[in-house]
């Protein structure tokens, strides 16, 4: 009787190795298994590693489905329109202390794409950026004025589309707001445009 029992034991021996592989894998690995009703298709989901992906934001926009983009002018825009209403303060250039009119545009920029901008107006507009004619203007695009009388730039804004652009205007004004290029007082003052971003 043993001989006709001795083929079948190095299978036995092979099935008890794997089912305490198995068990000991399944202890020291809590794991979740789920299945959805609809394909019915099961996986399992290791806990140690979902929660490390979980600490890497480049990870986490992965398992969200979301590619990672580029900063665009779109962000830039976006989060300047949030801003509409900070209030204006000459040197400022930030949320919490209010923003003057190149505080407001270097912030934007270095906040939402990593471009660090000079401070001053006058700096702003010597950057070695390509001029844009005013029938060419561009959401993102910078546009300078000159509201001293005396021709020397000394204000700017972001160009939005639509003939508008956003700016810290003054104190007077309301701080961060939308005007229309084409208003007589802004279009008398209009000096040129700069594109930082190329789109």
């Amino acid at each position: 009787m043993l001989k006709r029992f001795a083929p079948l034991v190095p299978l036995t021996l092979a099935l008890f190795l794997a089912a305490c592989a198995s068990t000991s894998h399944q202890a020291q690995q809590p794991q979740q298994s789920f299945s959805s009703p609809s394909q019915q298709l099961s996986f399992e989901l290791d806990a140690a590693a979902a929660a490390k992906a979980e600490e890497s934001s480049v990870e986490q926009q992965l398992l969200d489905g979301k590619p990672y983009e580029l900063p665009s002018m779109h962000a830039i825009l976006e989060r300047g329109f949030a801003l509409i209403g900070t209030r204006y303060r000459p040197g400022g250039s930030s949320t919490s202390t209010g923003f003057d009119c190149s505080g407001f545009i270097g912030y934007l920029f270095r906040e939402e794409a990593g471009i660090k901008l000079p401070r001053s107006t006058r700096e702003m507009i010597n950057i070695p950026a390509p001029k844009v004619a005013r029938h060419d203007l561009q959401p993102g695009d910078l546009i300078f004025f000159a509201t001293s009388g005396r021709g020397r730039v000394n204000h700017a804004g972001i160009y939005i589309g639509e003939g508008e652009f956003i700016h810290s205007s003054s104190t007077r004004s309301g701080g961060v707001r939308v005007d229309k290029l084409a208003s007589s007082y802004w279009n008398s003052r209009y000096l040129m445009a700069k594109r930082v971003i190329d789109k």
